[in-house]
């Protein structure tokens, strides 16, 4: 590794520890020469991931769009931007298990709704409200039911 301040390509690790759920490492280095001590981040470098949108047109993924939209249906809500960033890792780490190149937007939606079930129901169902086009407020309390349905039986079965 180069050293920032004098460039020259020689250090030694100092300090490693891994984070976000042990997706990326990060080093502590100081330079053999000038002593400058920095740090580097390793992280899994995965193939490009393509998403099919519902109209069949393709776009290249994007963490920020995710994020921002899980953030939105978290607004207001008790839910920590650490608790938003895992279920997007959640996510990523499912996408990059089945080594698949493409993948639907409807696939990327169904994992965010096992996600946000976890985290808060409320943001669950303004999730789902969007990404089902609910139409009417039948469709609405259908879902509604689902979760307590969900939720008595996770009570029973803990």
């Amino acid at each position: 590794m180069k050293c920032p301040r004098c460039g020259i390509d020689g250090d030694r690790v100092l300090e490693t520890r891994t984070s976000q759920a042990g997706s990326v490492v990060r080093r502590r280095r100081e330079c053999l020469k000038c002593r400058f001590r920095f740090t580097t981040y390793e992280t899994i470098e995965r193939m490009p991931l393509v998403v099919i949108k519902r109209d069949g047109t393709r776009e290249p993924y994007d963490r920020t769009k995710l994020l921002n939209g899980i953030a939105t249906a978290c607004r207001k809500r008790p839910v920590s931007a650490a608790k938003i960033e895992n279920v997007v890792n959640d996510i990523e780490d499912s996408l990059s298990d089945k080594y698949q190149t493409e993948i639907k937007s409807s696939e990327i939606g169904k994992l965010v709704l096992e996600g946000l079930l976890d985290v808060d129901e409320v943001s669950y169902v303004r999730f789902a409200s969007v990404y089902r086009k609910f139409t009417n407020i039948d469709k609405f309390a259908k879902e509604l039911s689902k979760i307590k349905k969900e939720r008595r039986w996770k009570k029973k079965h803990q």
